[in-house]
């Protein structure tokens, strides 16, 4: 015979699993509590000034040496492209950072068990945790434009007030993506050591792994092997006609999954820079002139959202039967 104990953590059955429903409010408090950390901390101020440090470098090195750009009156342009391959590499790893030890650290230290005594389930816990981390994150960024944007409007002369906004949105939806799979990944170990390994392993999956993916597929290509053969196409090249070679339609999108290159691409929609529209065009000439849906620049957000979703889904569902 069965019976079920209720505690702050859901209910627990005879098999030790647990089940918890979710709690807005309780989601709320926890969050807010995590956001209130970070701000007594001074993270979230580091936060905000590192940003903001970094606009106005690279707005001043723009200035500086950019006679030449800010005479085609581009310079916005390219502070998004600068500052975008920057953010590229800087938010995931700050994202990673702020979530390694979200969860994984509270269960090392056993503190996840006192909160638990509170009238918050498991899932409310990790949802909580994983939007004020995010609040953190997301909140640092605008401070950081809404403050430098004065000193780079004067520095820039020439400023696209949508082009900045829209860098910030997409970096802030950026940052989410990959705040949710660390998180997700810190609730489903109890030691922040293996916790910061997961974190290691995931920014060497994307900016090592899935980059070398591309020439590993070309090679495989090359050889013929299974179903890596090439698909012929046309290209013009300085007004004329080139025949070429590019690999098969799936490979592309196996590459497009990167939350990286959704960052670019999505990039190109919210802003309007010539420079990123133009390798939109080159890569238009691949599939004929035009793109396949998966390469669009609005399957971009589904594919950050995947990231978003799928591994929160996941924690979820296995956070929520863990032994503490």
């Amino acid at each position: 015979m069965s019976t079920d104990t209720s505690t702050g953590t859901g209910s627990v059955d005879s098999g030790g699993s647990t089940s918890s429903s979710i709690n807005l409010e309780s989601v709320r408090a926890v969050a807010k509590k995590d956001f209130q950390d970070a701000v007594r901390s001074w993270l979230f101020w580091g936060l905000s000034a590192f940003f903001f440090a970094l606009l106005v470098v690279v707005t001043g090195a723009l200035s500086y040496f950019g006679e030449d750009i800010a005479a085609q009156g581009a310079t916005t342009d390219m502070l998004v492209v600068f500052v975008s391959q920057i953010t590229k590499l800087v938010v995931p790893l700050i994202a990673l950072v702020l979530g390694w030890k979200s969860i994984a650290g509270e269960r090392e230290s056993g503190s996840i068990k006192v909160l638990l005594s509170l009238p918050h389930s498991r899932k409310d816990v990790l949802l909580g945790k994983l939007l004020g981390r995010s609040a953190v994150l997301s909140v640092s960024l605008t401070v950081g434009f809404v403050l430098a944007a004065v000193v780079v409007a004067a520095l820039l002369g020439a400023f696209d007030i949508v082009d900045y906004a829209g860098l910030l949105v997409m970096s802030i939806i950026y940052g989410v993506a990959y705040m949710s799979i660390a998180v997700s990944l810190s609730s489903l170990t109890r030691s922040t050591t293996v916790a910061g390994a997961a974190m290691g392993g995931v920014f060497v999956l994307f900016y090592i792994v899935w980059n070398a993916l591309q020439q590993v597929f070309r090679l495989l290509s090359q050889r013929e092997i299974l179903f890596f053969d090439t698909v012929p196409y046309t290209a013009e090249i300085g007004g004329q006609e080139v025949q070429a070679e590019r690999l098969q339609d799936w490979v592309y999108f196996v590459m497009n999954l990167d939350p990286g290159q959704a960052y670019t691409n999505g990039l190109t929609l919210l802003t309007d820079v010539d420079a990123l529209e133009s390798q939109v065009a080159y890569s238009a000439q691949l599939f004929g002139g035009e793109l396949p849906i998966f390469l669009q620049d609005w399957f971009s957000f589904l594919i950050l959202l995947f990231w978003i979703v799928v591994p929160l889904a996941v924690a979820l569902y296995r956070f929520d039967r863990v032994d503490l």
